[in-house]
């Protein structure tokens, strides 16, 4: 089931339900692309191989492309989130408490950048939501695996580009690395792009097919207007920027050089590939803080700004229960408000 670009406007002049959850949904998209769409560009920054601004300009434009290209080659991470909602058949309800935990979401986020803390819009988003067991094990795997193995793969990698380049001249190979940076923070936000955008055209999909009181659509075809229209929205959100989750990430957590930086740009991304490929929602937020944790924890525990870190896990433990709270309050303002 889908829906054509006509027809979407048309309900959304004559749906208020559709309009509240429409601009609740991309409000959320936009914040994912000021909030969190940064942690793909921090070491890029940190290293001095790109200046925040031309490195903000490329996250929006391969945010654009992964969300794009990513969901018309495979659609499954889009299909994983939107069957985790299951309010047995109440359109309605479910509708309301999809709005909250959007809301949930907005909050939650903003509050997390204003001190500078990278969070997870992932997991705000199933804290926001309940669903079917299946579904939320699946997630569940997804954002340990996010955590663990960034961690795993960007001291790998590391290792692997030091032993590769342990007889080169150290200056020869700057030049190299700043440009291979460049093209690691570019695959870093495309793949961003793809796990995020995903994430959140299912949770559209959702809310369009509720609002028009269809709980029981179990399978879709995502419009090219809908890739389009949340791309641009997220490339906007990332075109904000987001500095002070930069500097939190990529330059007072560890200390990177420009080969370090690459390769903890090079593990996200292909953490976030496998995730994508086998339809894992995961946090782009862990992947890419685990990994460069990896990459400096492969030079000594005392290479980490563990301090940090400490700050960065505790904004993640407390999400469930904060975004939960929020959604949970929303939910039942809104069942007593409509």
């Amino acid at each position: 089931m889908t829906i054509a670009l006509p027809d979407f406007i048309a309900e959304l002049t004559q749906n208020p339900a559709l309009f509240i959850t429409v601009l609740l949904t991309l409000g959320v998209i936009l914040v994912n692309g000021w909030t969190d769409a940064p942690n793909a560009i921090a070491t890029c920054v940190s290293t001095r191989s790109m200046g925040v601004r031309p490195a903000i300009i490329m996250a929006a434009v391969f945010n654009f492309l992964g969300v794009l290209v990513m969901t018309a080659i495979n659609k499954s991470v889009a299909e994983t989130i939107y069957n985790m909602v299951d309010f047995g058949g109440n359109a309605q309800d479910a509708l309301l408490a999809l709005c909250a935990a959007m809301f949930a979401i907005v909050v939650w986020a903003t509050l997390a950048w204003w001190f500078g803390i990278p969070t997870s819009e992932s997991h705000a988003l199933i804290a926001g939501i309940s669903g079917g067991a299946i579904a939320i094990l699946k997630v569940i795997y997804g954002l340990v695996l996010s955590t663990f193995l960034g961690f795993a793969m960007g001291w790998l990698a590391v290792k692997l580009t030091g032993l590769i380049c342990r007889r080169m001249n150290r200056k020869k190979t700057t030049g190299f690395f700043q440009g291979a940076q460049i093209a690691s923070a570019g695959a870093m936000a495309f793949m961003h792009g793809a796990q995020d955008g995903q994430k959140f055209i299912g949770v559209f999909m959702l809310g369009l097919f509720l609002s028009k009181g269809e709980s029981n659509v179990t399978s879709f075809v995502i419009p090219i207007w809908l890739m389009i229209l949340c791309s641009a929205v997220m490339a906007l959100g990332t075109s904000i920027g987001g500095y002070r989750i930069i500097k939190s990430v990529g330059m007072d957590m560890v200390s990177l050089e420009k080969y370090q930086g690459f390769a903890a740009d090079l593990a996200g991304a292909g953490c976030l590939l496998i995730s994508s490929v086998s339809g894992l929602p995961v946090s782009t937020t862990h992947t890419k803080t685990t990994a460069i944790m990896g990459v400096g924890a492969s030079k000594g525990r005392s290479f980490v700004n563990w301090g940090v870190v400490k700050d960065m896990v505790l904004t993640w433990v407390l999400t469930f229960p904060a975004c939960g709270l929020i959604g949970y309050l929303m939910a039942r303002l809104f069942l007593f408000i409509f």
